[in-house]
């Protein structure tokens, strides 16, 4: 049985979402563990909501992964240079519920993009949205995949040499994290 457990969270709601397929693979080059995708598809925080019905039961859901993971890896798409509003919906939602789910949790923040930038923009501006959760933020090394709708082969796989090469060093640095 897998020693660490891993949440993936995918900035992208696309069936087929290259974010998605750039988190499969980041847990496939992490090597054995157990692996869990969060679920973004919430609904927009609302004050008025959570005031009424109190926190939904798919944000507890979220907030529990995240609190029982080992560590989070997130991968961003790019939209209009910044991050998707389900990500940041997601992070607010998920900063109401008890606790601190994020709090010295280890994280890895990539991105895939059809950009040349990759979704080096989103990447930043992700991070300063997580700050303020005092997570354990891996500052790299920065994996922004670009032109990614022709980043992966038939069966999901990464094809440039060079993505993987940084992808395994974010995901040993990840491992670091717990003297792996």
């Amino acid at each position: 049985m897998p020693e660490f457990t891993l949440l993936g969270l995918s900035g992208s709601l696309r069936r087929g979402a290259t974010n998605t397929a750039l988190l499969h693979e980041a847990v496939r080059l992490f090597g054995p563990a157990q692996f869990a995708m969060g679920d973004l598809n919430l609904p927009l925080y609302d004050g008025d909501l959570e005031d009424s019905q109190g926190i939904p039961d798919a944000v507890q859901q979220l907030a529990d992964q995240i609190t029982e993971a080992d560590a989070v890896i997130i991968s961003t798409p790019e939209y209009n240079s910044a991050p998707p509003g389900v990500l940041k919906n997601a992070l607010d939602w998920v900063s109401r519920t008890k606790g601190s789910p994020w709090r010295d949790k280890p994280v890895a923040v990539m991105s895939a993009a059809a950009g040349r930038a990759g979704g080096v923009s989103a990447q930043m501006i992700l991070r300063s949205c997580l700050v303020p959760f005092q997570p354990r933020l891996l500052t790299g090394p920065n994996v922004a995949l670009a032109n990614s709708g022709k980043a992966f082969d038939d069966q999901g796989r990464l094809i440039s040499e060079q993505t993987v090469k940084g992808l395994t060093a974010l995901m040993q640095k990840l491992g670091d994290e717990f003297g792996r």
